[in-house]
């Protein structure tokens, strides 16, 4: 795990146990907004929730199957970002990402998915990086649009959100594309 200064106000860190509460107040306030992307939102009822999600992070990382840090600006938890499950047969890794209210619009989630995106391919040698978005999450897609990736397909009903299913918008980055970016 890697502690990654974007700037000089924002900063990546390992979610540890610590976080616990500010992670579950981050939740809390940005409870609106977030349910209309992520399905997982309306099970964060309690502090407790929130302690298990940052075990299971911590489980991840200690078996060398991915990570999640938090985005820190000013000292403050401003979002979440992390490699979901890595595929070490495949050398591929997919890319999950949310802030929190009043953060957005700043670019600091697409600094940490540069940041991201290049410890997968260069540090860590995979040949691959995915990100999914709900194709009507137009501030989501504009990430890997940014950066460069290629927008595959779209799956269909891809996830079930508390209004109904969303389609998912498929971005894919190989290891030689962004060698010819960076």
């Amino acid at each position: 795990m890697f502690t990654y200064s974007l700037d000089e106000y924002t900063e990546l860190r390992p979610l540890l146990m610590e976080h616990t509460k500010p992670l579950f107040e981050l939740t809390d306030r940005s409870r609106d907004q977030l349910r209309h992307w992520l399905p997982w939102v309306d099970q964060v009822t309690d502090m407790e929730h929130t302690s298990s999600f940052i075990t299971n992070a911590l489980k991840q990382a200690a078996e060398n199957g991915g990570f999640t840090a938090g985005i820190w600006l000013k000292g403050e938890l401003a979002g979440i970002i992390g490699f979901h499950e890595i595929n070490w047969t495949s050398r591929s890794v997919s890319i999950g990402y949310w802030l929190g209210k009043g953060f957005e619009g700043q670019g600091l989630m697409t600094s940490a998915c540069r940041v991201l995106v290049d410890y997968a391919l260069v540090t860590l040698d995979l040949n691959r990086v995915e990100i999914r978005c709900a194709t009507n999450n137009k501030r989501s897609r504009a990430i890997p649009e940014r950066l460069g990736f290629v927008l595959e397909g779209v799956i269909r009903q891809a996830e079930k959100l508390p209004k109904g299913y969303v389609n998912h918008a498929v971005y894919g980055m190989l290891q030689h594309e962004w060698e010819l970016l960076r």
